[in-house]
């Protein structure tokens, strides 16, 4: 596909005229705002706007010099699916995504992939929590800042002396609708899976806080990795694992299929979901740390040629389980002190309604005791739409308990 270079002029007009410095940082600053704009309209899987961005990510592979490694000799692996706003609906609407497909090849033995999701959710048909009508939801942080980071990895690997692994960089579609594309590229590879040392995955790294809070999800997926993160010192990140293979992003696809596998994440926030999830809210710089600290963890298991796989507890179960009622919170996932933390109470919802507010912690939902999100879940799997509960929170050093209605 052919890249239009008025598209990205416009992505430069948005930038500020003070000088950036690295021009790494730059690309990062182009990438998120060109995919993060009203001119790709969310970028839908199947859409236009998605299209869009599709043209984007292979045009910057090639100016990277990564090889194409899709369908056919192409960066593009297209792949249908039916398309549906209600997930209990029988019929739907033919669709065909892409994924994007690029290969560094080291003469190695062995391939790490590195993945972002570059799909979001349109003008919110589905998966929005805005309530006032279509709209474009533009995705800066989910996941736009998961592709920035994605390229710069591969402009920072394609001219290190990382040579211990060949590296395939896959920018997903359809991850927004239930990993349509990751879960098609496992199912039919353009490389050997066997030949698949690891997977890294980036999803909603744009929102890097002061804390540098930096979630690892994946972390009991190998016994190596746990041993690796203690090595990274620089960048310094406050890092915060979680063991389970199995999330809600396209590194659970390559899990499922027994490939070591982790997911990186800075945080929720009030504008996932929303129009307001925009690139001037993008930490620029934090999303280039974050792939430097990957950078640093690739360096540490460039001479390690297949890493060994560990199938984690299975609490992927309890975060699957199907809930007929929610609070309407956001959890913190950097929190690891008992209970769990709020990022945000959501407006109109039970838990806000109720006066359960953001930071809070949960302690207790109904005569559950939560420690952690996991008890958290097994809570509102005891309840039905139009129960009540009490649910108890501690903010600051006070104990308060809240009346909810679901």
């Amino acid at each position: 596909m052919k890249f239009r270079l008025t598209t990205l002029c416009l992505a430069l007009a948005f930038l500020p005229f003070k000088f950036l410095g690295a021009q790494t940082l730059q690309d990062v600053r182009v990438d998120v705002i060109y995919l993060a704009s009203d001119y790709l309209e969310g970028r839908e899987a199947g859409k236009r706007g998605e299209d869009l961005a599709a043209e984007y990510v292979t045009s910057r592979f090639a100016k990277i010099g990564l090889l194409p490694k899709g369908l056919d000799g192409e960066y593009a692996q297209p792949f249908d699916f039916n398309y549906t706003a209600n997930p209990h609906a029988s019929t739907g609407e033919a669709r065909t995504g892409q994924n994007i497909v690029g290969y560094l090849d080291n003469g190695a033995a062995t391939t790490v992939v590195i993945g972002a999701h570059y799909d979001h959710i349109g003008r919110g048909a589905f998966g929005s929590r805005f309530l006032d009508g279509p709209i474009i939801h533009n995705g800066a942080d989910d996941n736009a800042s998961g592709v920035g980071a994605l390229l710069y990895l591969a402009e920072r690997l394609k001219t290190s002396d990382l040579k211990g692994h060949n590296f395939l960089f896959i920018a997903f579609s359809g991850e927004e609708m239930g990993l349509y594309g990751s879960k098609y590229f496992v199912k039919e590879p353009t490389i050997d899976l066997s030949e698949v040392s690891f997977m890294l995955n980036m999803d909603m790294v744009g929102r890097l806080d002061k804390e540098r809070s930096l979630i690892i999800g994946g972390a009991g997926t190998s016994p190596t990795w746990k041993d690796a993160f203690t090595k990274i010192t620089t960048p310094k990140m406050k890092v915060t694992t979680t063991d389970s293979g199995i999330g809600p992003s396209d590194h659970t696809s390559f899990y499922l299929a027994d490939i070591p596998a982790l997911h990186f994440f800075t945080g929720n926030h009030q504008d996932y979901h929303k129009p307001s999830d925009d690139s001037e809210k993008v930490n620029f710089e934090g999303v280039q740390e974050v792939a430097e600290w990957m950078y640093v963890l690739l360096k540490d298991l460039d001479g390690v040629e297949k890493i060994p796989f560990t199938k984690t507890k299975n609490t992927g179960q309890r975060q699957a389980s199907s809930f007929k009622v929610s609070l309407g919170v956001m959890p913190d996932y950097a929190y690891s002190g008992d209970g769990m933390r709020l990022d945000a109470a959501l407006d109109d919802r039970p838990g806000q309604k109720a006066g359960i507010k953001d930071g809070d912690v949960i302690i207790k939902i109904g005569d559950l005791v939560v420690k952690d999100i996991y008890d958290y879940m097994e809570g509102l799997g005891m309840f039905e739409k139009g129960d009540q509960t009490t649910v108890v929170v501690k903010r600051g050093a006070e104990e308060l308990s809240y009346k909810v209605t679901f």
